[in-house]
């Protein structure tokens, strides 16, 4: 139904009825007077709070307020009769079955018929989801906490044996060894242990940064952190008897976190030795590529693989593991992607059953 009426510049226009659209509405349609009570609602208003329209009309609307946000109702509902619009604001009401229920209400007074047009929304479930993500926040700072303190343990626990090992070294008179082979040993031994120093105050450091988020960077040479890790497990490459081809041509220096980049290598190069397939030497490539204008670094070995299919969305979670080997504990992938992660890169796998996989890790330009 509609009807033309004159507007000031002599022009006809529709008034359209707007009963049916009140009616229909999903939202909370009412108008209330500055008494504080309902004059007018749509169904929609007691459907949603399971009272007939006789009980709404016949108490204050903030009886039907939940209890501790009625004075807070109240007050806005004063500024509403100084003229004051009310815009997205918040607050619970309580159904008839006693269920609380969050509502946004957008409200304009007007002064002159002392009255107040009312819409809300019900956005209950928005505020559910909202507190179980702030629950969710709580858990996981309690369990960064725990394992900021078992880091923390870890780390100084471990410092006092390895403190130990290099006073023998320093003890050790290598002079009175005449053995080449054992004089190359020991070196090895000693440089290890001092790396493995190195880590644990590194570690131990980092943990004690409570609040910090920052990870020192620098710029690094992808050659001599390789050469590094070669070093520290060069009897184990050696025993594999692995070939590893390396091209370092694209570029050979990336701003990164020397302990980051040292242990991503380690974990790739150790994970590809460990998965290798039987009676077949490891044979795994290393290189860097720029892919629209971005740096990757490319890690690909002809071992085992695994079937993306069933653990794409597991690969780097941490205890999973994909292979029945005795040393496998699922940590070096999960320590890999947060890594590469928290410094802005990001990594992708893709991988067939002994056909091998590839690593692509793209840093953050």
């Amino acid at each position: 139904m509609t009807s033309k009426i004159n507007n000031q510049n002599g022009f006809f226009q529709d008034r359209f009825d707007t009963e049916p659209f009140f009616e229909v509405s999903q939202d909370l349609m009412c108008i209330a007077g500055f008494d504080g009570y309902f004059k007018r609602i749509n169904p929609a208003v007691s459907k949603l709070l399971g009272y007939s329209d006789e009980e709404l009309f016949s108490r204050p609307i903030n009886d039907f307020v939940y209890e501790e946000d009625q004075h807070m109702t109240e007050d806005h509902r004063t500024d509403l009769r100084e003229n004051i619009p009310l815009l997205n604001f918040e607050n619970r009401y309580v159904t008839k079955q006693g269920e609380v229920i969050w509502l946004s209400w957008t409200s304009i007074p007007v002064r002159e018929s002392k009255l107040v047009y009312a819409v809300a929304k019900n956005i209950t479930h928005k505020k559910k989801i909202e507190e179980e993500r702030s629950q969710l926040l709580i858990s996981l700072s309690k369990i960064n906490e725990e394992l900021q303190h078992l880091t923390q343990m870890a780390s100084h626990d471990l410092r006092a044996p390895v403190n130990n090992l290099l006073a023998l070294f320093n003890l050790l008179d290598v002079a009175k060894v005449e053995d080449k082979g054992t004089i190359e040993l020991i070196n090895v031994l000693q440089s290890t242990t001092e790396e493995l120093k190195g880590r644990l105050n590194y570690y131990l450091d980092a943990a004690c940064q409570k609040k910090s988020v920052h990870v020192p960077t620098e710029n690094l040479n992808l050659q001599h952190s390789l050469n590094a890790v070669f070093y520290s497990i060069n009897s184990l490459i050696s025993d594999s008897k692995a070939l590893i081809n390396i091209d370092f041509s694209a570029f050979d220096t990336i701003n990164f976190n020397k302990v980051y980049m040292d242990s991503i290598f380690l974990n790739l190069i150790t994970n590809s030795i460990k998965y290798t397939k039987p009676g077949i030497y490891p044979d795994i490539s290393i290189a860097t590529k720029r892919v629209n204008g971005h740096r990757q670094l490319i890690f690909k070995d002809k071992g085992l693989g695994f079937d993306m299919e069933n653990v794409k969305h597991k690969v780097f979670g941490l205890h999973q593991t994909f292979h029945d080997h005795a040393e496998s504990k699922g940590v070096g992938l999960f320590l890999i992607y947060n890594h590469i992660n928290s410094l802005g890169g990001h990594i992708e796998v893709e991988s067939k059953v002994n056909e091998g996989v590839k690593f692509v890790l793209t840093f953050k330009d």
